[in-house]
């Protein structure tokens, strides 16, 4: 084991005990996760663990194969972080949106001799395609629904994410309406899928993948996520 990722068990493990005093002491009111992620990632934060080591490999080993089976051309991820899961991806265009501008920065320095990414700064508020300038053939969201906390942002996400897509959209996330008081202000589950079927008619769930690492004694190399494919019909 890295002396990194000692050192984050170590902090788990400390931390774990004190989780509802300091997740109370740490709630806002005027909490914003667009806000949140863009300190977060200023103050060189990443985009968490969900994005490196075995989490990471497993979600780009799926993804790679999917698009390689379907033939896939172009893909657009809604939430592309700090561009960590993006290296290991194989599919032949991306395009990347992000709330954060900082993380917009870093993925355009990372990738700046690559001409098969572009990089876009998302502000749902301020995002209208109403002449389908981005259309892909897949569109993903990777580890991003349970930190829309807003009701108004996260409707406009589904939105978004959907009507940008021709054939695909993959969703790797919890689904799950189960909060608990404790957890981080920047989390909050939802059970997507209902949304989906009542939003999104012309849509189809055609799988659902769990994945390999489930939750059950770190944050580290573990996650509540799984992949949920919906092609359009």
């Amino acid at each position: 084991m890295s002396n990194i990722k000692k050192k984050l068990y170590q902090n788990i493990i400390v931390k774990k005990a004190g989780l509802p005093v300091y997740h109370t002491l740490k709630r806002s009111r005027s909490f914003s996760s667009k806000n949140y992620w863009e300190s977060r990632y200023k103050k060189g934060g990443n985009s968490g663990a969900g994005s490196y080591g075995r989490l990471a490999k497993f979600k780009a080993q799926y993804l790679n194969d999917f698009a390689k089976k379907n033939k896939i051309n172009n893909v657009l991820e809604l939430g592309s972080g700090d561009g960590s899961q993006l290296k290991l991806f194989d599919f032949k265009n991306y395009i990347g949106f992000d709330v954060s501008k900082s993380s917009i920065d870093l993925c355009l320095k990372i990738y700046d001799k690559d001409k098969t990414k572009s990089f876009f700064l998302y502000d749902p508020e301020y995002f209208r395609d109403n002449h389908k300038i981005f259309k892909v053939d897949l569109s993903m969201s990777l580890d991003v629904i349970y930190h829309l906390v807003e009701d108004n942002v996260f409707e406009k996400y589904m939105k978004d994410m959907f009507a940008m897509s021709n054939k695909f959209v993959i969703i790797y996330a919890s689904n799950t309406n189960d909060n608990k008081k404790v957890q981080a202000q920047h989390v909050r589950h939802r059970k997507f899928t209902d949304w989906v079927k009542m939003n999104q008619k012309n849509w189809k769930l055609v799988t659902s993948v769990e994945n390999k690492f489930k939750v059950e004694s770190n944050e580290i190399d573990e996650s509540f996520a799984d992949f949920y494919v919906y092609k359009k019909i």
